[in-house]
């Protein structure tokens, strides 16, 4: 009994503290429930910490989802792969030895297999090369020998030669419209000056343009860019070509023409090329290096600038605008990649409208030939189709703006130029009837009594 009644008051403590914990709890619960949330979120794993525990987990041990996510310059090799490289790297190449003919002799065939076989043995020797060696050989910079063989054709290349040959052809077209006769020799000496003054501009252009050249799929080819030739020979192969061909037009032919070819290649290295990445006047400036040559070629004839020449100049200058900025449209990621400002990069739209126009100008340029009493009336009617056609084919580029028309109107314009010049040629008037007329001027009216006297 005594027992129990030690009992009873422990029992009795211990309900009267479970019924205070009952009260204090239920009132607490809300507190402990907020109190517990602001502990999880400070110290326990949050959602957001978990997928950033996934993200690492799956960059440290699983690298194909990693690269797949996020593709790496370079990828990490483990020690196994290299090991592999390594043993593959020193694979030995073995060079077989051709079988020796079956009707030698013995002693023959003997000697000659222990000669063959110190000789595979020391081939052997001097062949283990690794295998990458001769890749990183190849990568390693080379110097590039210059053989006499390849020269003619770096030097073509340098002097742009399919360039030169059409300058070349609209200085004898210049040449052939003038008002006078035919003379052979002043014919070859002013076409061999021109092309020689062509050679000269064109190889310092290249020279000036090489750092920008490299940048363009066009132009990275050309010799001075891949270190075909030292700068130090295409300034000589320019100079070489400049010097005489200036003193062939001056001394050969005359100093007007002399004076207009050394001109031009002032115009077109120190003015064009410069302008080239600064304005889109360097497509004016172009077109009038263009424009020269025909000019070159009436005054050779004649000896002075009259109003043929001006319009042979004229239609050239015409003529360029729809055949570079057709040309230049199709080279737009080229031209901004090497830093050129041109027309068809930065005014688009200017390109396709100074294309229509000059094509449009060509029609009247072309009328304009009989009222200067240098062709017959025939020739503007004979040369409107094509004409037209050409405005055809710029209209077409300066509505579409596309791909297709571009290379259309480029493609109609290297066909459009020899045939006008060659209906201009056929309907040239004789020399005769404009001597009759008194139309021709005095040296020209000279040369024409001296031909036709005994």
């Amino acid at each position: 009994m005594s027992a129990a009644r030690r009992c009873r008051p422990p029992r009795a403590l211990a309900g009267l503290f479970v019924w205070r914990l009952r009260n204090t709890g239920v009132r607490q619960i809300p507190y402990r429930f907020v109190h517990l949330y602001r502990i999880a979120n400070d110290r326990l794993i949050t959602f957001q910490y978990f997928n950033f525990l996934k993200r690492m987990y799956v960059t440290q041990y699983n690298k194909d989802l990693s690269q797949r996510a996020k593709p790496k310059s370079e990828s990490i090799v483990s020690p196994f792969h290299e090991l592999q490289q390594l043993d593959q790297e020193k694979k030995v190449v073995h060079k077989i030895s051709p079988v020796s003919p079956i009707h030698q002799s013995w002693s023959e065939t003997s000697s000659r297999n222990e000669l063959r076989e110190m000789k595979s043995a020391a081939e052997t020797e001097d062949s283990v090369v690794p295998v990458g060696a001769k890749s990183k050989e190849d990568r390693q910079w080379k110097e590039m020998k210059l053989r006499l063989d390849d020269l003619p054709g770096i030097l073509a290349r340098l002097s742009k030669i399919k360039l030169t040959a059409l300058v070349v052809s609209t200085a004898s077209a210049g040449f052939a419209m003038a008002p006078v006769p035919f003379e052979l020799t002043c014919f070859l000496l002013a076409s061999l000056g021109t092309g020689l003054a062509s050679c000269a501009a064109n190889s310092i252009n290249q020279f000036f343009e090489v750092p920008f050249d490299s940048n363009m799929n066009r132009t990275k080819n050309r010799p001075l860019v891949r270190g075909q030739i030292s700068p130090l020979l295409a300034v000589c192969f320019a100079a070489s070509c400049g010097v005489p061909g200036i003193a062939l037009l001056t001394l050969g032919v005359n100093p007007l023409t002399g004076a207009l070819g050394a001109f031009n290649i002032f115009l077109y290295t120190c003015c064009y090329t410069p302008l080239k990445r600064m304005s889109i006047a360097n497509t004016w400036v172009g077109a009038v290096v263009g424009a020269i040559p025909p000019i070159m070629g009436w005054t050779a004839a004649t000896g002075s600038l009259d109003a043929g020449a001006l319009l042979l100049g004229g239609i050239l200058y015409s003529w360029q605008f729809p055949h570079f900025n057709a040309l230049s449209w199709g080279l737009r990621e080229d031209y901004s990649r090497g830093g050129y400002c041109m027309m068809s990069v930065t005014h688009p739209g200017l390109c396709r409208r100074v294309a229509l126009r000059h094509c449009l100008a060509l029609i009247g340029l072309s009328t304009a030939a009989p009222v200067l009493n240098i062709t017959t009336w025939t020739f503007p009617v004979i040369s409107l189709p094509i004409n037209l056609y050409i405005s055809y084919l710029g209209f077409r580029f300066y509505r579409d703006a596309d791909r297709s028309s571009s290379r259309k109107l480029f493609f109609c314009s290297l066909w459009h130029l020899p045939m006008l010049l060659l209906v201009m040629f056929t309907c040239k008037k004789s020399v005769l009837e404009k001597e009759d007329k008194g139309d021709l001027p005095g040296r020209s009216r000279e040369r024409a009594m001296e031909i036709r006297l005994p």
